[in-house]
């Protein structure tokens, strides 16, 4: 199948449809959303810390040459540095759970509510900046999934699926923002279906602009780890602290684990079909 519409086709995976399937969950009970999103998060730790780890970073250090190595970790720290800076100038947290400041969020598993201090321009203003965010970290997630795709098909494949992993989590609580910020149902899925378009925007853009820059693959794909590694470890992570008990300590860690194993599988799988 021709590379470009791969990349159409998996850009589309971690975009559209990880917004039709958070939109599934807006369905559930409240009740019922706030037991299953956790899990659903536990999972996407996992599947990108994998990614992360098991196929990007290796496969970045392979197609570059020793007297590159130090540049290349460079890469990843600066990545995971400046995901931080753009994430404060933003002022934009992902809010999966717990407090959040800065849409003045108690938690979006079901019980979230504004706070009685924060007006309704402001909560417009919070849900025009979530959709501004949620396009621009859309367009980046579809350059490096069409970086990964130049790179080997099966690495495009399992980052387009880590993509997708933690974007619906993150989907049902952009969701609850704009519900609450004051967006009708209809609203809501059309301004998030409308932002998840930048991903195949995204990648369409880096097929035809990195196709020509082999040697700067190493280094998109660095920073796709390092964009991976940032979201699991500060935003992900952190919310799931907010529960200590033994039965949810237990479940978080073993989907976590689900998430790596499944991505290992598939990473293998892929490469498998790759070289038969």
């Amino acid at each position: 199948m021709n590379l470009l519409v791969l990349i159409i086709i998996f850009t589309a995976v971690g975009g559209v449809l990880s917004v039709m399937a958070a939109a599934v969950f807006l369905l559930l009970p409240d009740h019922r959303r706030s037991v299953v999103l956790p899990h659903g998060i536990s999972f996407a730790i996992g599947a990108l810390l994998a990614v992360a780890f098991w196929g990007l970073i290796p496969e970045a250090f392979a197609i570059v040459k020793p007297d590159q190595f130090q540049a290349l970790s460079g890469t990843i720290l600066a990545g995971i540095l400046g995901f931080f800076v753009l994430e404060k100038l933003l002022i934009w947290r992902h809010c999966h759970y717990g407090s959040c400041e800065a849409h003045g969020e108690e938690g979006l598993g079901g019980d979230h509510a504004h706070s009685h201090g924060h007006s309704h321009s402001n909560a417009k203003s919070a849900g025009a900046l979530i959709i501004l965010g949620d396009s621009i970290h859309n367009f980046v997630d579809g350059v490096l999934i069409a970086a990964a795709f130049l790179t080997d098909v099966q690495l495009g494949i399992v980052t387009s699926l880590a993509v997708a992993a933690h974007e619906i989590p993150q989907e049902v609580g952009d969701f609850a923002i704009l519900l609450d910020s004051g967006y009708s149902r209809g609203k809501a899925l059309f301004y998030n279906v409308l932002a998840s378009l930048t991903t195949v925007l995204g990648g369409v853009l880096a097929y035809f602009s990195l196709e020509d820059l082999h040697d700067s693959l190493p280094y998109f794909l660095a920073l796709a780890a390092s964009s991976f590694i940032y979201i699991a470890v500060a935003d992900l992570i952190p919310s799931l602290h907010t529960k200590t008990d033994m039965k949810n300590s237990l479940q978080q860690i073993t989907l976590i684990a689900a998430g790596v194993l499944l991505i290992c599988s598939l990473h293998g799988i892929a490469h498998n079909i790759a070289i038969s």
